[in-house]
């Protein structure tokens, strides 16, 4: 076997990748495979550049790919075993060469992500003076800021790059993926400037949510449909229009996920690559990439996942689960609304209040893109009560407060804030009716959410040519001034 390391972003030095390849060549044999260490090629790319972003490392190990281990004009078959954001590196470049349709001709048989950062990490967003002070992640080089944008919690890449896999039918086209991640914090390596480091859920760079290959994603559109709100929100009581959900939630093929115990995102010491500090290291990790190399039918793909789910199963007992949701905001004419109130709803009258204690742990809006609205969620905690919905107030926005019968009519009050906006948008809400919209532990859930945007027909009037007078002033011809609509109120009647 050929076996390609690639290492994640800021690694300076092949260090990084400890005896971990020493390792697979020295006990791949124990797992009836043949790795010759002359064989293993460790990556090295430049990520610390802000010049370079992820579309030039995948074109640049495209290249190294043909010069290092050329079939002719084409690739020789190789398995890749990546750590944090080699993982996305490496899925990009799948894409971009091959995708959903080229897949057969695909020369990389075996994707062993170790901790990848699939949808992001949260320290990304912390910048380049925040991220300076990591020492896990930073030695006296520029951050590479393309690189972390990338990496950005709901970054549209991550998006275009999870909803181009959705097509994705891997094993039978002899290619598998798998996704090996830890979920202990390395209380050694790193100073505590902030909770991400510590953060449940995680390795201390990158959530199991954030890692798992396994996701959805779902459309919600805004319909005619109103309702009344169940409980006063703001000291009103108004009507919102209710989002339809298009289509069937998507998920992609089922990629193992095994969450491996006792391991960090880096560090010699718990690091799920860098602990590995002997060719005969015992380390789980290990033997769990020599049977993910075993991998050659689909059949056994499949039962490998059933291994690596029991495998998170044990790893995960006793403790708590976590999920990420994306949420991406805009209107039906495809333009991101950034100016909203999100609130997710329980189950008692639709009520904020009554989710449990400790939902929410953490939630970041993109900074590139600020229409995208990531929460990261206590799944234990989201299951005791459950979820019933979730409601957006968009700005300029435009509401029917509720009157004393409860019931809509002409008597109802028309709210706008402000009070003079001519485009607008109306409160909406989404309420779980089935079983369609279903949230599964450690995974991440994108979910589009379209809005109607409202015009007012005063945007845009006419006045006939005819409507100024013209009188005579003694010998003068005076014409009177044509109307000014520079103070034009909202009608209350839209355009469609």
């Amino acid at each position: 076997m050929i076996v390609i390391f690639v290492h994640g972003w800021s690694v300076t030095d092949t260090n990084t990748y400890g005896y971990l390849p020493e390792a697979i060549a020295a006990q791949a044999g124990n797992y009836g495979l043949t790795v010759d260490i002359r064989h293993i090629w460790l990556g090295k790319y430049i990520s610390f550049n802000d010049t370079v972003n992820v579309d030039d490392i995948v074109r640049a190990f495209d290249h190294a790919l043909h010069e290092q281990i050329p079939d002719g004009e084409k690739i020789a078959e190789f398995s890749c075993i990546t750590h944090s954001t080699g993982g996305p590196v490496v899925r990009e470049w799948v894409e971009r060469y091959f995708g959903s349709n080229g897949l057969t001709d695909c020369p990389l048989r075996h994707l062993v992500m170790l901790a990848p950062a699939n949808h992001g990490s949260p320290l990304a967003a912390l910048g380049k003076e925040r991220v300076g002070r990591i020492k896990a992640w930073f030695d006296g080089v520029e951050p590479g800021q393309l690189v972390l944008d990338w990496l950005s919690l709901g970054s549209q890449q991550q998006i275009d790059l999870a909803t181009a896999t959705l097509d994705y039918q891997p094993a039978a086209a002899g290619y598998f993926p798998f996704v090996l991640t830890g979920q202990m914090i390395d209380r050694k390596l790193y100073d505590f400037v902030n909770s991400y480091l510590t953060e449940p859920g995680s390795d201390g760079v990158v959530r199991v949510s954030g890692a798992n290959m396994n996701y959805s994603m779902v459309k919600f559109v805004e319909s005619g449909e109103s309702a009344p709100l169940k409980k006063e929100y703001l000291n009103e009581l108004f009507y919102v229009h209710l989002l339809k959900q298009e289509g069937e939630m998507q998920r992609p093929v089922n990629v193992p996920l095994g969450v491996v115990p006792r391991a960090s995102h880096s560090g010699k010491y718990k690091g799920i690559m860098r602990s590995v500090t002997s060719e005969k290291s015992p380390k789980e990790q290990v033997k769990e990439i020599l049977k993910c190399f075993q991998v050659s039918t689909a059949d056994e793909y499949l039962q490998r996942g059933s291994e690596l789910e029991i495998l998170t199963q044990k790893t995960q007992k006793n403790k708590h689960r976590y999920i990420t949701l994306v949420f991406i905001v805009e209107d039906d004419e495809g333009v991101p609304v950034t100016d909203f109130d999100l609130i997710v709803l329980g189950e008692k009258d639709d009520d904020p209040d009554d989710l449990a204690k400790g939902v929410f742990v953490d939630r970041q809006k993109n900074a590139a893109h600020p229409n995208h609205l990531v929460y990261y969620v206590d799944y234990n905690n989201l299951i005791t009560k459950k979820l019933t919905g979730f409601r957006i107030i968009a700005r300029p926005s435009r509401y029917r407060l509720v009157n004393k019968s409860g019931q809509p009519d002409d008597d109802s009050v028309f709210v706008a804030k402000p009070e003079n906006c001519l485009s607008y948008y109306r409160p909406v809400e989404f309420r779980v009716e089935n079983d369609a919209f279903e949230l599964r532990p450690n995974e991440t859930c994108y979910i589009n959410i379209v809005l109607h945007r409202c015009v007012d027909k005063n945007v845009f009037r006419f006045d006939s040519a005819e409507s100024p007078k013209m009188h005579k002033e003694g010998l003068i011809l005076k014409t009177e001034t044509r109307q000014d609509f520079r103070k034009t109120k909202p009608s209350g009647d839209g355009v469609n």
